[in-house]
């Protein structure tokens, strides 16, 4: 059996032309390795807020332990 963790990341949206929009998340790759310190396997990511044109605002990523 596993538990599963989510931690929030945020996506930061540039300019909203969207043709020249440059959108990035920051501290996924060090929540990842964080995660996987503490013995965290990370599973995916689930979109949670969107723009009405698809563009992510906010996501989960999914963290699983053996329980």
């Amino acid at each position: 059996m596993y538990t599963y963790e989510y931690e929030r990341i945020h996506v930061y949206v540039g300019r909203v032309q969207w043709a020249n929009s440059k959108n990035e998340t920051k501290g996924h790759r060090e929540t990842i390795n964080r995660r996987a310190k503490e013995g965290w396997r990370y599973v995916g990511v689930i979109p949670v807020t969107q723009m009405g044109a698809g563009v992510v605002l906010e996501m989960d990523l999914v963290f699983e332990k053996e329980v």
